[in-house]
């Protein structure tokens, strides 16, 4: 007994360390980027009240980021959800047609209502991004023999049909132009007064937090769900419509960034277990980090252009998701074990890595 309480204490210290360590270097980090931009700011000179800076500060460097703590903590709090509850760590709102069907809403605003205003684009985003979700499930319900590729292939597969509609539509209706910001995500013109519809993320996350347990449960499968009472399709369809919502308030503010959702949850789970509860924060932390340095990367990188996150996060994300792909086939749910054996929470592995055999 006093050696499993040991046990499980240092596992404690260890999981507070790296939460710690990342919500600090988040920090940091964060004040950092508030003074890099083609206009030079300097804290001497907002705490001295210049009124120029002032305004820059209020108007643009704040606003942006806030979008990005809101877009990285969503997005990858959006993968882990859906790579939870379909029981397979290559979906997400990417691999899912999420961002594909929340940008077909958008399309569909613009041509219904073209003077509509965010909000309105929003719930059209919001609408499609939910249906298009509900179906991929659907679809991946009804493949007999699943395994860890063929989940996300079918979602690419169906993101690509859907995005197909929307060029289509865009092409038929002249509106390829008003869609492109939508195509390409980017921090540029993130400004007071539009993007605040990013805040959403912020109780859509703390629901996400309160039915940690029960997407846990529906995770691991729909007999095991009924056996503990847990209504195991109304947890499914919460937890995907809480990832859509999410996914699609930010895809209207910033566009269509990839790969967030897919590669953070992954790399988190990595070193701390699939216990969605346990993993939660730290996949919030890294995922803001992650979006944070890759937006400063590309504020820097051809200075005093820049060059949209989306590009930054895809070549990233691309050497990432590749390198997961290979881990994840060769050692399956295995944690990357940082010390001797016995101090891991995770320390056995899973042998093969299912696409989720009901869900």
């Amino acid at each position: 007994m006093l050696t499993n309480s040991i046990h499980q204490e240092a596992i404690f210290i260890k999981g507070i360390r790296s939460t710690l360590i990342l919500a600090g270097a988040l920090m940091a980090l964060s004040v950092l980027s508030l003074f890099v931009g083609v206009i030079d700011l300097t804290p001497a000179a907002l705490f001295t009240g210049n009124l120029e800076q002032l305004s820059i500060f209020l108007t643009s460097r704040l606003p942006r980021l806030l979008a990005i703590l809101c877009t990285g903590i969503g997005m990858s709090v959006a993968g882990l959800i859906m790579q939870q509850l379909c029981s397979n760590k290559f979906v997400s709102p990417t691999t899912g047609a999420t961002i594909s069907s929340a940008q077909l809403g958008i399309l569909l605003a613009l041509l219904f209502m073209p003077q509509s205003t965010l909000w309105s684009r929003a719930i059209f985003a919001f609408a499609t991004a939910v249906g298009g979700t509900w179906i991929f499930v659907w679809f991946i319900q009804r493949i007999q023999f699943k395994d860890a590729v063929m989940v996300p292939l079918v979602g690419i597969m169906f993101g690509n049909v859907i995005g197909g509609i929307t060029s289509y539509l865009a092409y038929q209706y002249d509106m390829t132009q008003a869609l492109a910001s939508w195509l390409v995500g980017h921090f540029s013109l993130v400004l007071k007064g539009r993007y605040e519809i990013v805040w959403l993320t912020v109780p859509l996350v703390v629901l996400a937090f309160l039915f940690a347990n029960h997407f846990n449960i529906v995770g691991l499968g729909k007999d095991f769900s009924k056996n503990l009472g847990v209504p195991y399709n109304v947890v499914l369809f919460l937890g995907l419509t809480l990832a859509a919502m999410i996914t699609a308030s930010i895809v209207v503010v910033v566009g269509a960034i990839s790969y967030i959702g897919l590669i953070v949850p992954n790399v988190v789970a990595m070193f701390k277990g699939d216990n969605i509860r346990g993993t939660l924060v730290d996949t919030a932390l890294f995922g803001a980090l992650f979006v944070l340095v890759c937006d400063m990367i590309g504020r820097v990188v051809i200075f005093p252009y820049e060059l949209p996150i989306e590009l930054i996060v895809g070549i990233l994300g691309s050497l990432i998701f590749i390198g997961l792909l290979f881990y994840r086939l060769k050692h399956g749910r295995k944690a990357v074990r940082l010390g001797s054996p016995s101090s891991s929470s995770c320390s056995c592995p899973v042998s093969a890595l299912e696409g989720g055999e009901e869900a």
